[in-house]
């Protein structure tokens, strides 16, 4: 086989996998007449688990290398907005002052 044949061959093996993964699910909660309690408990914190793993890291590493300093202009846009989205639980309304702390420190410094 060509290296190109083989690259082939692996991402049509991960997308089989893949969907073979995704269908088994929903194939099986098909028989199923109602999700177990623990089941349901541990989806409930699916969302809180994919936001932390997708902000933090965007968030708190800078150029490659973790920034946990008052330097990190998006930490602090993050932690003002983490308050704004605790007290007032409007998701526009964090963004806007995330967005507006980030921009007003980046014109400051």
């Amino acid at each position: 086989m060509t290296a190109a044949t083989e690259v082939w061959a692996i991402v049509v093996a991960v997308g089989v996998g893949t969907f073979c993964i995704r269908f088994s699910f929903i194939y099986l909660f098909e028989y199923l007449s109602e999700v177990p309690d623990g089941l349901e408990r541990a989806l409930r914190l699916v969302p809180a688990a994919v936001l932390s793993a997708l902000v933090v890291p965007a968030v708190v590493v800078v150029d490659g290398s973790p920034a946990l300093s008052l330097d990190n202009g998006r930490l602090l846009a993050a932690g003002a907005a983490a308050v704004v989205a605790w007290r007032t639980e409007n998701i526009l309304a964090t963004i806007a002052v995330g967005m507006a702390v980030l921009l007003g420190l980046r014109l400051v410094v």
